[in-house]
């Protein structure tokens, strides 16, 4: 069965919504390279289009009718944004789920240490990632540091041209030997990722150096130890107004620096950090500004946390999301825990997530007739997981045949694809988790090459598919209603 290749469908004005869009895209994953940074973007773009917070509709009893917007932001790091269909939510809702987190490295709560003249701050990995991809490349600290009085310091560090990056150095290959013989999982250990940032000791100003020679050695002496930690520790609090002990209460993420850039001479790609899966998040907020007035209520849904499992009180496993909207429901004149039971059981989702895309370097790993290419559409992955489809969802035949209608129906190009050969490998997605409901799920996206590296890359067909995809999708009815 062969796939249509996106670009030669295009004529003169798609080809330039699409190339728009990419650019928008990308300019996005440039610039939001966190959750909070993705949440803090996608409040304001909600603000603007009209959505209110959900808390402060639930403090002013604000009946909500169709067409209503309210967007529910948890603890900076997920964010849920509901539109009021016309049809009872009893009956369903239709869900674009997508994650904010990606790959990286998080400092530690006790970080700041010296070695050798070098400062460090110890990292912990994040996810699943090739640990030596992440060495011997500019690096850039984001994130946010929470004082005791409740100040929050905001860091981003690296990403503008002025600023300093960081870096985690790697053994020189003239002394490489060993470390070439090891396993590429052994190569570079995770406690070996710690960031370097400073060399430089603390300076004592002219004035006040001792006079004789004996003052001076004892005063050189004792500024020895630690001497590149005090330098850090004063320009720290000098600059941001943080002490040692604010590490404790830190989210810091390494991550790498620098903006995404087009790729390829014909410019058909997109190559940049965190597009797993930012490359999904972005197009389904897009398309849930976009809808209006839908017949089912159209809810997007932009989780932290699954690249770990999607545990915590962010992830996808919390009650967060039912607990949004039963607060919906209520102000819709519409809650009870039965209609709340019957509104998840009937609702349809899109559990948008990427796909490996085949590389033809490592084709010994995929099978070529059930595998996503860059530049054919959007992706179906019926299920996940992996050996015997073990921790799948597994999307039923009915609800791929409506899918499929809807997108035939509104010119969007797709594919289906399973996650490399079987037995070679595997993973997932939240699809899983609200399947539980007994809802209609399908894991879609875009397929990307790279997945985890530091730089992935995608093409830009792909997404603009999957924007008119996401958009069809939300306008529709449900399976169970027709």
């Amino acid at each position: 069965m062969e796939r249509l290749n996106a670009w030669t469908t295009y004529d003169l004005d798609t080809q330039k919504a699409c190339l728009s869009f990419a650019d928008e895209y990308r300019q996005f994953i440039s610039d939001n390279k966190t959750e909070r940074e993705c949440v803090d973007t996608f409040v304001n773009e909600a603000a603007k289009a009209g959505y209110v917070e959900l808390c402060e509709a639930v403090k002013q009893k604000k009946e909500l009718k169709p067409g209503d917007k309210v967007y529910c932001a948890w603890m900076n790091k997920s964010i849920v944004l509901f539109q009021i269909g016309t049809e009872p939510m009893e009956n369903g809702l239709n869900i674009l789920g997508a994650h904010i987190d990606s790959p990286r490295m998080d400092v530690k709560q006790n970080p700041l240490y010296e070695k050798g003249g070098f400062g460090y701050l110890d990292t912990h990995y994040y996810g699943g990632i090739k640990k030596y991809q992440f060495v011997a490349r500019p690096l850039a600290l984001h994130g946010v540091i929470v004082k005791k009085d409740g100040e929050t310091v905001v860091l981003s560090v690296g990403e503008d041209e002025d600023d300093p990056v960081f870096f985690v150095s790697d053994l020189l290959i003239h002394l490489a030997q060993d470390q070439m013989q090891k396993k590429a999982s052994e190569v570079i250990e995770g406690e070996a990722l710690d960031l370097i940032i400073g060399n430089k000791p603390i300076i004592i100003d002219a004035k006040t150096k001792p006079l004789t020679v004996q003052d001076k050695f004892d005063d050189e002496k004792k500024l020895a130890a630690d001497a590149v930690k005090k330098a850090l520790l004063q320009l720290l609090e000098e600059k941001y107004g943080i002490k040692e002990d604010d590490f404790e209460s830190a989210e810091l993420e390494v991550v790498p620096a620098g903006k995404a850039r087009d790729a390829g001479f014909d410019r058909s790609m997109i190559l940049g950090y965190g597009q797993d899966d930012r490359v999904c998040a972005y197009p389904s907020f897009r398309a849930q500004l976009a809808v209006e007035m839908p017949r089912r209520t159209s809810v997007t849904l932009l989780v932290d946390k699954e690249e770990i499992g999607s545990v915590g009180a962010t992830g996808m496993q919390s009650h967060f999301f039912e607990n949004a909207l039963a607060e919906v429901m209520n102000l819709a004149g519409q809650y009870s825990e039965l209609s709340l039971r019957r509104c998840l059981a009937n609702s349809d989702m899109l559990s948008s997530d990427v796909s490996s895309a085949f590389d033809p370097s490592w084709a010994q790993c995929f099978e070529e007739k059930n595998t996503a290419y860059l530049g054919r559409g959007m992706v179906f992955n019926k299920f996940t997981g992996s050996r015997g489809k073990s921790g799948s969802n597994d999307a039923s035949a009915e609800y791929i045949a409506h899918l499929r209608a809807i997108f035939d129906q509104e010119g969007v190009i797709t594919q289906t694809a399973e996650l490399g050969k079987v037995d070679v490998g595997g993973g997932g997605t939240i699809a899983y988790i609200l399947a539980r409901y007994g809802m209609n799920v399908i894991d879609s996206g875009v397929p990307v090459l790279n997945m985890h590296a530091p730089s992935e890359a995608t093409s830009k067909a792909d997404i603009y598919e999957a924007f008119k995809g996401y958009k069809a999708f939300l306008r529709e009815a449900s399976l169970r209603n027709e």
